[in-house]
This record gives structure tokens, C-alpha cells and sequence, in this order.
């Protein structure tokens, strides 16, 4: 049997329709058991979704009648519903369900090492999608409840399949695909900026103007707030017709990583490399210069650094997926002790006199109103000593705290023992990962010999051993190829 719940629901026995005759309530109780096979689903929760808790007196007895026609319907074709203690239970018995079918192959695209298969998946996966979920069964107060998982995972996949394809220089597909997408959802500013980057290089300049005219004025009615920064200098930038939004090169001091762009490392230490994933910290925040542009590249990042092992980020990338909103809180709380590394790490290196860190914004967490990257950094301030328990330390050391509770003792294939992060840590385990490293490198007198870059609009931190290295990696700054990254 093939269940299609992505879309009108339909129930196909090679290739016949088998829903004739039932009545609205039992192919939504159908459906509903049918998003859950395997899983018994209680006779209550059935009830309060079938009548979104308003269910009249007689709800349970006519469940069990429902459950009795649909028996009687399909049984014949090999649909087995069993009753299970207070619930009913639909067995998968290899029946085809696209809403199965829909997430293994958003699992298999985040697997996938090639850009190519990537978006080959993502198409297979994002073409099951015939509408919204049980468009003729469910109303809107039914769907939200139990599709916002779905929901939110067909967006994630359609913004990643349209980061790969404007990636490849296939933005005349975006163009074509994405933009009624980004109108439906302007909360979701990704689609919008990716729908307005394919547009304009796709010679439609002016829809693309149109479309963040039109998702600003549905931001403010309906949501009463404005369009994110970055939304609102890509706006700009089209508006002048930026040369740099065109089709753009590879950055020149990059690897490509699992489909990602990674900078080069030239730190010398892994938390000294996750400082320099921000392009350009002494200057203005610029398009293109935040290389930690979603999760995944947090992930991928973390594997190449080996901090993490390629199975585990395999693992991060298909849960990330699945969990679309605890992913984007990690990255932005990544980025936040990003910042306040940087604010301990800068104290001394070199000459910078400091900026507007990424993830923090310029300001304290401690409330002094400092610069986390400028002077002040993690000492000074009249608290005597090194670091302050407040400000740029304290947030790097409540989240090492929370690294090393959730930490194991293992033993390396070169036969040392290290720190690692338990697989229970989740989502947040390239975060602890490198929280750990951070703490050895803050507990390590090479501390005192991180540098700052000097470059104009760098400032990337390097190790100086020697004392005489001025550069990081003999001048090669990530501002340079800034400006030919979209954004």
C-alpha cells in the first residue's frame, strides 16, 4: 500500500485508490495513524485531534467505529490496524509512505559528500511535496499540530538545495522555484535573501527588490518587526547593483569540506582556528565575511579540525535536519563563544585595538559596556587578575563547565588519553568540543604568545612561538577575497 499524506491524502494499492466510500473523519484518522506507523497512537490523542478538543460525549465509541470500517476497508488490501492497549497501532508491513520516504531522503542529501548527489536527493525528497500536509482532511489548527516538524524540515531542505544550487551557478532554477516559497514564509530570511540573490543574478533585478518590499511590509503586519540586518544590506546591494553579488569564484583562501567552505588554517591551535572563522574581525562586518554560515559548516568544520570523528558529524548533520530550530540556537550560541574567546584570547596580541566581534556585537556580557575584542578583553577593568569571572571569561568558562560535565576520558589511536565529548551533548557537541580545546589553550603558557594580525580589516590570531611572525600565514588575510562571496 502507498500512503500519500504530503499533499491530499491518498491511499494507493497498486496504483488504485482504496479510500472510496470512507467518510472525512476516518481518512483523517487514517492519516493520522499512518503518520505514526509503527507507533500506537492513544485512543485520547486521537480523539482531541479529530475534534481539536472539543469531542462530543459519544468521541470514544465513534473512534472504535472508525476503527472498524477502516479494518473492513483495507484489510483485504494488507492494511493491519491493531489495537493496543488504550490506542490503535498502524503496521508499517512495508507499506510506502512519503512522509518516510520525504525525511530518509533529506537524511541521505546531509550524507551525501558530492554537491551533485546532494541536490539530486534534495530534489527526490522536496518533489513528494504535492501541497501542504493532509490538505483535504486537515484544517490548519490540526496541521499545525501535527506537521510544524515536517514543516519546518521541507524548509531547511528547500534553503540548503538553494544554497548548493546558487553554489553550482544554478540560480535561474532558485529563481524559478523559490521565491513563492519566500513570500509564504518571510520569517524564514533565508529563503528571502536566497530568492532575492538567484533573482538578481538571474537578470530580474527588479523582482527581487519587489519581493523584499513585499516580505517587509507582511513582516510588519503580521509579525510587527523589520527586516534582519543582513536582509536589509543585501537589499542595498542590489539596489546598487554590487558587482560582488554576481556568480562568485571560490574563495581564494579556502577549502571545500563535505560541500562547505572552510577557511584556511593558520592559527596554529583548533580554538584559535574557531576564532578565524570570522573574516575580517577588526573591521566592519561585511556580506561574505561570516564563514560559519549555518550548522552544518559548524559540523563540517569541527571534522576537519578533528575535533570531531567523520561518523559523529555524519550524525550531527541528519539530527540538525530533523531539528531545524535547536540547530540554529547552537550556531548562534557558537558564535557567541566565538566572541568571547576572542575577547580572552586578544588580550596583548599583538597591536589590534579592536573592533565589533561576530556574536557578541561589541558588547559585555558583564555589563561594562567594553569591547570584548579591544584592551579590556578578559582582565583589567579593577578586578584584579588575569580574568574577570564576569564578561568574556565567564561566558567561556560556563560553557567549558558544561563542556567537561558532559566529557569522557578516552583513550586515542595514538594510545594517549583526552577529553572528549559524550554523544549526549547532541547538537551542542562541536560547541563542547571545542570549548575544550579553548580551555587547554587559556590553561597553556602558549597562550601568551597568540597574536592578532595587523592586516587592515583582519585580525585573525595566529601563534607566535618564535616572536617573529607578524602575519597570519605571511599576510594572507580573509578580508581579501571578502566582497566575492554572496552572502
Amino acid at each position: 500500500m502507498e500512503f500519500q499524506l504530503l499533499g491530499p491524502f491518498a491511499a494507493l494499492h497498486r496504483g488504485r485508490p482504496v479510500l472510496a466510500g470512507l467518510r472525512r473523519q476516518e481518512r483523517c484518522l487514517l492519516a493520522v495513524l499512518a503518520l505514526e506507523a509503527g507507533r500506537a497512537v492513544p485512543t485520547g490523542r486521537l480523539i482531541d485531534l479529530l475534534w481539536n478538543g472539543e469531542a462530543p460525549a459519544g468521541a470514544r465509541a465513534a473512534v472504535h467505529t472508525y476503527i472498524g470500517r477502516l479494518r473492513a476497508a483495507l484489510g483485504p488490501d494488507g492494511v493491519h490496524v491493531e489495537t493496543r492497549n488504550d490506542g490503535y497501532l498502524l503496521r508499517p508491513d512495508g507499506h510506502l509512505i512519503d512522509t518516510r520516504a520525504f525525511e530518509d531522503g533529506v537524511r541521505e542529501a546531509a550524507a551525501a559528500v558530492d554537491d551533485e548527489e546532494r541536490v539530486r536527493h534534495y530534489d527526490r525528497a522536496l518533489a513528494l511535496w504535492r501541497g501542504e500536509l493532509l490538505a483535504d482532511v486537515a484544517d490548519d489548527a490540526l496541521r499545525d499540530r501535527i506537521g510544524q516538524r515536517l514543516a519546518a524540515l521541507r524548509l531547511s531542505a528547500a534553503e540548503e538545495r538553494a544554497r548548493l544550487l546558487l553554489a553550482l551557478g544554478r540560480h535561474e532554477r532558485v529563481a524559478a522555484e523559490l521565491p513563492p516559497l519566500a513570500e509564504e514564509h518571510p520569517e524564514r530570511e533565508r529563503l528571502v535573501s536566497d530568492s532575492m540573490l538567484a533573482l538578481h543574478r538571474s537578470g530580474r533585478s527588479a523582482d527581487a527588490l519587489n519581493l523584499y518590499r513585499s516580505v517587509s511590509g507582511t513582516l510588519r503586519s503580521a509579525f510587527d518587526a523589520e527586516p534582519g540586518r543582513d536582509l536589509r544590506t543585501l537589499y542595498d546591494r542590489v539596489r546598487r547593483d554590487d558587482p560582488a553579488l554576481r556568480r562568485p569564484e571560490a574563495p581564494t583562501y579556502a577549502v571545500r569540506v563535505r560541500g562547505e567552505w572552510l577557511p584556511w588554517n593558520t592559527g596554529g591551535d583548533p580554538a584559535l582556528e574557531f576564532c578565524n572563522t570570522y573574516a575580517g574581525w577588526g573591521g566592519e562586518r561585511r556580506p561574505g565575511s561570516e564563514w560559519l554560515r549555518g550548522y552544518r559548516t559548524l559540523a563540517v568544520w569541527a571534522g576537519h579540525l578533528d575535533l570531531l570523528d567523520d561518523r559523529t558529524v555524519t550524525w550531527l548533520l541528519r539530527r540538525a535536519e530533523e531539528r531545524p530550530g535547536e540547530a540554529s540556537a547552537v550556531l548562534e550560541g557558537a558564535r557567541e563563544f566565538r566572541g568571547a574567546l576572542y575577547g580572552c584570547l586578544v588580550e596583548g596580541a599583538g597591536e589590534w585595538s579592536g573592533g565589533e566581534p561576530g556574536g557578541l556585537e561589541g558588547r559585555d556580557r558583564g555589563g561594562r559596556g567594553g569591547e570584548l575584542g579591544g584592551r579590556e578583553g578578559c582582565g583589567g577593568g579593577g578586578r584584579g587578575g588575569a580574568f574577570g569571572r564576569d564578561g568574556a571569561f565567564g561566558l567561556v568558562a560556563d560553557v567549558v563547565q558544561e563542556a567537561m560535565r558532559h566529557a569522557v576520558f578516552v583513550r586515542g589511536e595514538d594510545g594517549l588519553g583526552r577529553w572528549s565529548p559524550h554523544p549526549d551533548s547532541g547538537l551542542r557537541l562541536p560547541l563542547h568540543a571545542v570549548a575544550q580545546r579553548a580551555a587547554d589553550l587559556l590553561a597553556d603558557p602558549r597562550r601568551l604568545t597568540v597574536r592578532a594580525c595587523p592586516g587592515k580589516d583582519c585580525g585573525w590570531l595566529f601563534l607566535d612561538v618564535g616572536g617573529r611572525r607578524r602575519w597570519c600565514s605571511l599576510g594572507v588575510c580573509g578580508q581579501r577575497w571578502d566582497g566575492r562571496e554572496a552572502g
